[in-house]
């Protein structure tokens, strides 16, 4: 286990890359090989890219290994496909993979800028995982398009890493094995943050082929990609591989079961699949199609196996100071509760005691219960929590930004009155024109407010702060001025943005010792 986490940022910046896109602008030298991509005005994208061996055979449910070199130039012109999942479930706007799906999936894209002076070393690097509930989602979605990123000097990264049993799934056999290796063993169970962690490396060490300097590295993610943030802010493993980060709708208040509870779920699934005595080789011998047919793939997701996950929960991680503090933006959106149903605000409303019911209407003025059970599980869920780990990061000293994202183009209101879950994204990358939006309901002020929005990210991976072209300033977040930065109609400054609400969240998480919301 050592062995296999001994790289260290000292060793990455030893490794002697190629001079940023020197061969030409679509052909690069990284350390497995040369890669030849594509050029589009003052962009180069290499798509496809291995960044670990296939986790097909008996690599399946064993720690990402460093893909194997290649002697002659690889074509980086095409997707590679999504890791496997199941049908998608989550928002029309985060979680649905595009293109074909297969096991062999530990690929990454990079957009780079190239043209007069953009190509020089020292650029600044984002690394996005997509959301997706660890279930489902990958790196080929058109609006995950990063040219708008590195037409504007960023070199942009997106990631697939494996998803469901294949990427969490901590079988008692398997669980055995890992632990027999040489070396202290290997770690176990958490395979998709295994590979999360294993891309961030890759980009440490090629970064500067594509002008990228892996000393400024922001990582951002949505949903379930910026829960993992969390997690591995929380991780030593994943310690020096980024200096900033951005967390879209990461939630933080859930607990992380205990790798017991993940074995008796796995070894529940493998039971169910006719193994109920199985050994490794019989597991890795499993069709991918076994798992679809399991109610255990949506159970499956970070666990505490102690090496990558130390902690039950993201909020115990902050509230005890061993979660790293860097630079961070952190926010939701005005619709999350597009993810849950009006059965599930209802019974979330239910499990109140009178007093909290009570202070909850309160804090709602005007509220009937229905939006009251759709704005618990809105602010619970994600906003609360995201407010909560501002005031914990901005409590170290470091820097911290909290936004609420309330935009909604005028031309589908009618559709979505409320920001949905993963509304931003398009909007992040300046890619609504790529999303899956009617292109009549779509107007130039439509794209000037994503141009916007794209520019506050842009800025702060440049610079460590964001600065938001056209609108008012955003100042950093401090428990007394209690600032949200409000992309609404027009982006705004609000003081105690939804305090009374966030307040009675806060008390609620103290009833649960720290560890979980409402929900």
């Amino acid at each position: 286990m050592k062995r296999f986490w001994a790289t260290t940022a000292a060793a990455f910046a030893a490794v002697t890359a190629t001079a940023a896109l020197a061969a030409g602008p679509d052909t690069v030298r990284i350390d497995a090989g040369t890669l030849h991509g594509a050029v589009s005005g003052a962009v180069a994208s290499f798509k496809g890219v291995p960044y670990a061996e296939p986790p097909v055979g008996a690599l399946r449910w064993t720690p990402p290994r460093k893909a194997a070199p290649w002697s002659t130039p690889k074509e980086a012109v095409a997707f590679g496909p999504s890791c496997p999942q199941g049908p998608p479930v989550a928002s029309l706007l985060a979680g649905a993979a595009s293109g074909p799906t297969a096991e062999d999936c530990l690929t990454l894209n990079v957009w780079a800028p190239v043209g007069a002076g953009a190509s020089a070393e020292g650029a600044p690097v984002m690394v996005w995982l997509h959301g997706g509930g660890n279930q489902q989602g990958g790196s080929a979605v058109p609006y995950y398009d990063g040219a708008s990123f590195a037409r504007d000097g960023v070199v942009l990264v997106t990631v697939n890493y494996r998803l469901g049993p294949l990427g969490f799934f901590a079988h008692p056999a398997l669980v055995k094995a890992a632990q027999a290796k040489a070396n202290g063993g290997e770690p176990v169970g958490n395979y998709g943050l295994m590979d999360q962690i294993a891309a961030l490396q890759w980009v440490q060490r090629n970064a500067r082929a594509f002008g990228g300097d892996p000393a400024r590295v922001t990582v951002f993610g949505e949903s379930a990609g910026g829960q993992d943030i969390l997690l591995l802010l929380a991780s030593k493993a994943a310690r020096g591989l980024f200096a900033q980060a951005i967390v879209e709708s990461g939630g933080g208040w859930g607990t992380t079961p205990s790798l017991a509870d993940a074995e008796a779920r796995a070894q529940a699934a493998a039971s169910a699949a006719g193994l109920p005595d199985a050994t490794p080789d019989q597991l890795r011998a499993l069709p991918v199609s076994t798992f679809d047919a399991l109610p255990f793939r949506r159970a499956s997701g970070p666990m505490v196996d102690g090496t990558i996950v130390s902690s039950p929960s993201i909020a115990q991680s902050f509230r005890d100071g061993r979660a790293t503090s860097v630079p961070m933006i952190i926010g939701s959106n005005a619709g999350e509760d597009s993810l849950t149903t009006r059965e599930a605000a209802a019974t979330a409303l239910a499990k109140l005691s009178p007093e909290r019911l009570a202070a909850l209407r309160a804090a709602y003025p005007g509220t009937d219960d229905a939006l009251l059970g759709r704005n618990l599980f809105r602010d619970s869920v994600m906003g609360a929590p995201a407010h909560w780990i501002a005031g914990q990061v901005a409590a170290t000293g470091q820097p911290v930004w909290l936004y609420h994202f309330a935009f909604v183009p005028p031309g589908v209101r009618s559709f979505f009155p409320r920001a949905i879950h993963g509304g931003e994204i398009p909007f992040v990358f300046e890619t609504i024109d790529k999303a899956p939006i009617p292109p009549k309901a779509l107007t130039n002020a439509d794209r000037a407010y994503a141009a916007t929005v794209h520019g506050c990210w842009v800025s702060f991976a440049k610079t460590g702060a964001p600065a938001c072209p056209g609108a008012p300033a955003w100042p950093a977040y401090t428990r007394a001025a209690d600032p949200t930065y409000v992309f609404g109609d027009a982006p705004h400054v609000a003081t105690g943005f939804l305090k009374a609400p966030y307040s009675v969240q806060d008390d609620l998480l103290k009833d649960r010792g720290g560890t979980s919301g409402a929900f």
